[in-house]
C-alpha cells in the first residue's frame, strides 16, 4: 500500500499510501484547489468529529475503570484494551491531519514515532478482538472451565502478547528502513507532510507491508468465524445454556463487524481508485475527508456505544458518567 517515492504527490500518493494516513495527507496536499470556506468546513468537520468520538471513548474508558467488577472481569478487560488503542489511533490520526493542515514539516525521527505508533495500534485492535472472541467461545463451550482458563493473569498475558506482537511489526518495520541511504540526505528535516508514505523507502517494506495486512486479518478472520461456529455447535447442545449461547452468538456478530471496520479503512483503496478517475480533483478531496470521518474515525467509537448500550453492567455506569459530563 505503500510507494517507494516519499515525494510524490497528488493522485499518485492516493493510490498508494496507507489508508489510516493517506487520508489526511492526501486531503492537505489538494487544499489549495478549495476554498478558504470549504478548507475551514472540512477542518471543522474531521476535527469536531474527532473530538465528539474522543469524549466518548474517554468516556468509556473511565467507565470500565470506574467499579471493580469492570477491574476484575476479563471481558471488560480486553474491551479496556480495545477502547485504548483505538482511542490512540483516532487521537494520532487526528494530530497528523492538523500538522499536515498547518502545513509543519517534521524530522524523519519524529514522523517515524508518530506514524509507528499508529501502526502499532493498528495491530492491537483486531488481535484483541481474537482474544475476545475465543472468550466467548470458552465461555459457552466449556462453561465449567471458563473460571480456570479465561483468568486475570491469563489475560494479562493475553494483552501483552498482543502488544508484543504489534511490537515485533513495527521492529521489522524499523530494520527494513536500514535499506534506505538516510547518509545521502542533506538534512532529516522533512520537505513532505508526515504519513507513511515519508517512511516506507523500499520495495521490502511494500511487500511486507501489503504481506503482513493480508496475514493479520485473514488469521483474524479465521478464528472469529471458527468461535462463531463452535458457539453454534455448542448452542444445538441440550447440555448448553440457550440465553448465554445466544447471547454469545450476537458478540461474535458483533465482533466480525468491528474487524470488517477495521479492515474498511485499509481495503476501500480500489474505490478511490475509481472515484478517482471518474471525479474531479475537487470532488474527489470532499468525498475523501467524508470517508475519513464515516470510514476510519465513526467505526473506532462505535465499539464504546455498541458495548455500552448493550451491556447491562455498563449502560447504568456510562449513561450516567455521560450525563454529569453533559450537565
Amino acid at each position: 500500500m505503500v510507494g517507494i517515492c516519499h515525494r510524490v504527490r497528488g493522485l499518485n500518493t492516493i493510490f498508494k499510501m496507507s489508508l489510516s494516513n493517506q487520508t489526511l495527507t492526501n486531503v492537505t496536499a489538494n487544499l489549495q484547489y478549495l476554498g478558504v470556506l470549504e478548507i475551514v468546513l472540512f477542518f471543522t468537520l474531521s476535527t469536531m468529529s474527532c473530538c465528539i468520538f474522543l469524549f466518548i471513548n474517554g468516556i468509556m474508558l473511565f467507565t470500565l475503570r470506574s467499579k471493580i467488577l469492570f477491574c476484575e472481569t476479563s471481558r471488560y478487560i480486553l474491551l479496556y484494551n480495545l477502547l485504548f488503542a483505538d482511542t490512540v489511533q483516532m487521537a494520532l490520526s487526528q494530530l497528523l491531519y492538523i500538522i499536515a493542515t498547518s502545513r509543519i514539516t517534521l524530522t524523519y525521527p519524529v514522523c517515524g514515532f508518530l506514524t509507528m505508533l499508529a501502526n502499532l495500534t493498528t495491530v492491537v485492535s483486531p488481535l484483541t478482538l481474537v482474544v475476545m472472541s475465543l472468550e466467548r467461545y470458552v465461555a459457552v463451550c466449556y462453561p465449567l472451565r471458563h473460571a480456570t482458563i479465561i483468568t486475570i493473569t491469563n489475560t494479562g498475558v493475553a494483552i501483552i502478547a498482543i502488544w508484543a506482537i504489534g511490537s515485533l511489526n513495527i521492529l521489522t518495520r524499523v530494520l527494513l528502513l536500514l535499506e534506505f541511504p538516510f547518509e545521502a540526505l542533506d538534512s532529516l528535516q522533512m520537505k513532505d507532510f508526515c504519513s507513511d508514505i515519508a517512511m516506507f523507502v523500499g520495495s521490502m517494506s511494500d511487500d511486507y507491508d501489503k504481506a503482513f495486512t493480508c496475514v493479520l486479518f485473514i488469521s483474524a478472520s479465521v478464528a472469529i468465524t471458527c468461535s462463531y461456529i463452535g458457539v453454534i455447535v455448542a448452542a444445538r447442545s441440550a447440555s448448553t445454556d440457550k440465553a448465554s449461547a445466544h447471547k454469545a452468538l450476537n458478540t461474535l456478530l458483533l465482533h466480525l463487524v468491528q474487524l470488517g471496520l477495521s479492515l474498511s479503512s485499509t481495503i476501500y483503496n480500489p474505490l478511490l481508485t475509481a472515484l478517482a478517475r471518474v471525479l474531479t480533483r475537487i470532488v474527489f478531496v470532499r468525498i475523501q475527508v467524508v470517508f475519513y470521518v464515516c470510514i476510519f474515525l465513526l467505526p473506532r467509537c462505535l465499539s464504546s456505544l455498541i458495548y455500552g448500550i448493550r451491556d447491562q453492567s455498563i449502560r447504568p455506569v456510562l449513561m450516567q458518567h455521560l450525563c454529569c459530563q453533559l450537565r
